[in-house]
């Protein structure tokens, strides 16, 4: 059985980590490159570099952070934000990062994904999804959660695996930030839905919240911010309990 994953995020704005709650009220959340550092030396299973405002203020990924970021880390690097084609794929990679996730710009042009896929490899493509429940539909949003689309979440899922997506990023907007538990019924559902793995964003609050996640979720791997900045749980700590939970981890 493969192991869950438990991965941090750190969503930067300005060359600092921010945290808010379902994307407004943001707050500062420390240095990313020390933060990256902590976590790959706590036994992260893989790290999540999201520059929140480069697609709404229509400017690339900051390099310089990327490439400060990367050497810090011995574990696979996710980065995402302002990636809107190959080359800028080509660039990321070049300056130390694992993979790509990309999301606004596949919504703008879902050909994108398709032609990272074949260029890159379908194991360097994550598709983030920012996702928000409306009238019991969930409702794609673009541009940092700030612009809704007329998008339906598992229609477009499984058009992205199709395209050659790697992975699925799926953050709930309604959850994002509550830690009041992830969008089991709707990860569940995605991961019937689909063949590759999905990872869950958003409510983690308990250790008890990413056993929730990863049986009746079903989910592949458990994303949070907020918990592990500001160190209400351990990485240790966690991956301890799951352990003895019966959950399959890397210890």
């Amino acid at each position: 059985m493969l192991t869950k994953r438990i991965i941090p995020c750190l969503d930067i704005k300005n060359g600092r980590t921010v945290k808010g709650i379902n994307f407004l009220n943001l707050r500062d959340a420390g240095d990313p490159v020390e933060l990256a550092r902590k976590y790959a030396d706590q036994g992260a299973d893989e790290l999540v570099f999201l520059d929140i405002s480069a697609t709404q203020e229509e400017r690339e990924t900051i390099y310089d952070l990327v490439r400060k970021v990367g050497r810090e880390v011995n574990i696979p690097f996710t980065v995402g934000g302002g990636i809107a084609s190959a080359d800028k794929v080509a660039h990321i990679l070049r300056n130390g990062a694992d993979k790509v996730s990309v999301n606004s710009a596949v919504v703008r042009r879902p050909e994108l994904a398709g032609e990272i896929a074949r260029e890159f490899g379908s194991q360097c493509l994550v598709v983030a999804v920012d996702a928000r429940l409306v009238d019991d539909t969930w409702i794609v949003h673009t541009h940092g959660g700030t612009r809704p689309t007329e998008i339906e979440l598992y229609d477009w899922v499984k058009k992205m695996e199709d395209a050659g997506a790697g992975e699925i990023l799926f953050t709930s907007m309604n959850h994002d930030g509550t830690k009041n538990g992830f969008a089991c019924d709707a990860l569940a559902r995605m991961s019937d839905l689909l063949h590759i793995p999905v990872i869950a964003s958003g409510g983690a609050g308990s250790m008890e919240h990413f056993k929730d996640v990863f049986t009746n979720g079903k989910a592949d791997a458990g994303l949070a911010a907020s918990i592990f900045h500001f160190q209400e749980i351990g990485i240790p700590e966690l991956k301890e309990y799951l352990y003895k939970e019966e959950i399959p981890v890397r210890i």
